[in-house]
């Protein structure tokens, strides 16, 4: 996939909702960056009313819809600049600098796949459900979460797929009790995958990757850095691959499991 070229845009905020135990949806009008968009690629936000933290914040995009110009972000509210965001009302402005990354990219002729979300770390794999659907390949979903409260992003792949996808629980209060890996686990032992797609923290990417390789699957995961400029300069956010250090920035956030050094 070659990158798109970066757009810098005043995105207007539509909404900004709750959807969760500390976890709100922020619809922005963002009609540039929605039709360069690809999968797994996100933006780097500056978040308005912060004048003394210049860096600007990395999401991934939930949703987008180019036709309409939007896209929608969901993340967490766990820290100062993410606090901040929850203050957003309609009609505010956000400054935007997207899309930025390598997205998700099935190898050609994937007839089946799999992904696999934990946590937040569903919402990056929305968009690539939503292609592979598009294209006609069998997808089959896995989604993580610590409660049933915490499983913002359930309604949506149950309309998107037609059917409820996989869940588990931490606390058994929804879904399979447990981990995800395990239902993961267990629709790779029952179906011949050809791609397998995996976001969320890294010991859930780190375990992943190892039944994929061992069930010879081609496997992506996105990684999450810590991020400054965002764009390739400042090395921040390298992630150590078998091709040597790599920026999750540019260079990712999607990488091939197989070459992620764990």
């Amino acid at each position: 996939m070659e990158h798109n070229q970066l757009v810098c845009e005043d995105a207007r905020v539509l909404a900004n909702e709750g959807v969760g135990p500390r976890l709100f949806v922020v619809s922005l009008e963002s009609p540039r960056i929605a039709a360069r968009l690809q999968p797994g690629q996100f933006v780097h936000l500056q978040v308005p009313g912060m004048p003394d933290h210049i860096l600007r914040r990395p999401f991934s995009v939930f949703d987008c819809d180019p036709q309409a110009g939007t896209l929608d972000i969901l993340y967490q509210d766990l820290g100062y600049g993410s606090h901040r965001m929850t203050d957003l009302c309609a009609g505010d402005v956000a400054s935007q600098i997207g899309p930025v990354g390598h997205g998700w990219q099935a190898p050609t002729g994937t007839e089946r796949a799999l992904l696999i979300g934990g946590g937040v770390g569903a919402a990056p794999l929305f968009l690539h459900a939503k292609a592979l659907l598009a294209a006609g390949v069998a997808v089959d979903v896995v989604l993580g979460a610590a409660t049933k409260a915490a499983l913002a992003t359930y309604d949506a792949y149950t309309a998107l797929l037609g059917h409820a996808p996989v869940v588990a629980t931490d606390d058994g209060s929804f879904g399979f009790s447990g981990f995800c890996t395990q239902p993961a686990a267990d629709l790779l032992a029952a179906h011949a995958y050809d791609h397998v797609a995996c976001c969320g923290p890294e010991p859930l990417m780190r375990i992943v990757a190892q039944m994929a390789a061992d069930a010879q699957v081609e496997c992506q995961v996105s990684m999450e850095r810590r991020m400054a400029c965002g764009v390739g300069a400042c090395l921040s956010c390298v992630v150590d691959t078998t091709d040597g250090k790599r920026r999750a920035c540019v260079d990712g956030p999607v990488f091939e499991s197989s070459k992620v050094v764990w």
